[in-house]
């Protein structure tokens, strides 16, 4: 996490809007991250944990309530990782123990967060849980490689999961298809420029930005969404609805002539 994550900046207008909260990442990522300025700038402890191990995240919760003086208001879930697109490996050549690995890094850790929160009853009643997820959950961006089928199993948790959530705890969860930006985990799939200027080009409002991202998140935080759950929701400048644009019709024009 930097200060171009979707958490940071999610972070800082939280602390803006006069939010407290708790920060965490993973043991080996906070050594090479800078996650103390973060901490410093918002008033914020930092409770390191591995999202893949269910000790930790008992203990991340267990101590969060006591740092907060009860119980949770809002969780954001910001993680994704695939050890396949970091090793250069094709989609049709796959190494499983990589797969594995990346799927729970990037999915199953957020079942197994909203299990523990839900174990503990940590949250509160109204409360909301968002997760942050890309289109090619639903459409096909071949160098996405297997962090598309990451996504497509973190909005599924993120309905099953809300149902319960919903139903027994009074608990709002959702995801934020979130336009491809420019951060550490999104950078590192190959060709992103490419999505990123496509993208551009064929949503109506253009790309949100992480801050936008950040913005957005508060309005799920916030009680001025309480019966918005079980939502995977585009934040993307119109680009999950467009079929194709003036000026994309445009280039290829071009490039026929």
């Amino acid at each position: 996490m930097d200060e171009n994550s979707i958490a940071w900046k999610t972070a800082e207008r939280v602390h803006e809007e006069g939010g407290t909260f708790v920060l965490t990442n993973a043991p080996i990522a906070m050594r090479m991250g800078s996650i103390n300025q973060l901490a410093e700038k918002t008033g914020s402890e930092i409770i390191p944990a591995d999202a893949t191990k269910v000790e930790d995240l008992e203990n991340l919760v267990e101590k969060s309530m006591e740092i907060l003086g009860g119980k949770i208001d809002f969780v954001l879930h910001s993680i994704g990782m695939s050890v396949n697109v970091r090793k250069g490996k094709h989609y049709t050549d796959m190494n499983y123990d990589f797969t594995t690995k990346g799927w729970d890094v990037s999915a199953v850790s957020f079942h197994k967060t909203m299990q523990v929160l839900y174990k503990k009853d940590a949250m509160n009643e109204w409360g909301s849980i968002v997760a942050l997820s890309y289109m090619a959950a639903q459409r096909v961006f071949p160098d996405y490689n297997d962090m598309a089928d990451n996504k497509a199993y973190l909005e599924s948790i993120a309905r099953s999961f809300g149902y319960f959530f919903g139903k027994d705890k009074k608990v709002r969860v959702n995801t934020i298809s979130q336009s491809p930006t420019p951060t550490t985990a999104g950078t590192g799939v190959k060709g992103f420029d490419g999505f990123i200027a496509f993208a551009e080009k064929m949503s109506p409002l253009g790309n949100a930005t992480a801050l936008e991202c950040a913005d957005y998140t508060l309005t799920l935080f916030s009680d001025l969404t309480r019966k918005v759950t079980l939502q995977n929701l585009f934040h993307d400048g119109g680009f999950s609805n467009t079929g194709v644009s003036q000026e994309v019709m445009e280039t290829f024009v071009k490039d026929s002539e």
